[in-house]
């Protein structure tokens, strides 16, 4: 932990974070805004596999919002990943990832850890691969959703990454 996360807490949303978790997301101006009323629901449906981190006033910075997939209980899906332009280039991304992930390899056996990125888009293709550099994990890529699949104008493919296996923290495979 850097001394920029030093006084940040990670923990599991909550509905009266929903607000502040889409401000977090339109002001980011690179993820798809969803409905205010979304992430009011998926602070409420998924705050157990979802992460905010929070300044020492407790007001959320950043966030990952994710689920379990259905059909594959291993597997984590990464929804969105964003931190406050005020706390950027801190770690603060990474911090969030590693936390969720942990807990929920330690809670629900989490095996996988999928996520869609755009072409072009630097800063989350970083993170996810520096993320399975430091668990030690497979990286697979292959278009999920081709941009033709997309009915409201242009959009770009979404690339799926998926990362696994992954293993406890004290049993990640060394390189």
């Amino acid at each position: 932990m850097t001394a920029a996360q030093a006084d940040l807490q990670i923990d599991r949303p909550t509905v009266a974070d929903g607000a502040a978790l889409w401000r977090i997301a339109r002001d980011s101006e690179v993820l798809d805004l969803n409905s205010s009323y979304s992430y009011l629901l998926w602070c409420r449906d998924f705050a157990a596999t979802s992460a905010v981190a929070r300044n020492d006033s407790g007001e959320p910075i950043g966030f990952v919002t994710g689920y379990v997939r259905p059909d594959r209980p291993g597997t984590l899906l990464v929804w969105q990943v964003a931190v406050d332009s005020a706390y950027r280039g801190r770690g603060l991304a990474a911090a969030l990832l590693d936390g969720l992930t942990a807990r929920l390899v330690a809670e629900r056996g989490l095996t996988t850890v999928e996520t869609t990125i755009t072409p072009g888009n630097t800063a989350s293709e970083r993170l996810f691969t520096a993320f399975a550099e430091r668990r030690g994990a497979g990286l697979e890529r292959e278009v999920l959703f081709d941009a033709s699949l997309f009915p409201d104008g242009q959009h770009d493919p979404e690339v799926l990454y998926r990362i696994g296996p992954l293993f406890p923290a004290s049993a990640t495979p060394s390189a």
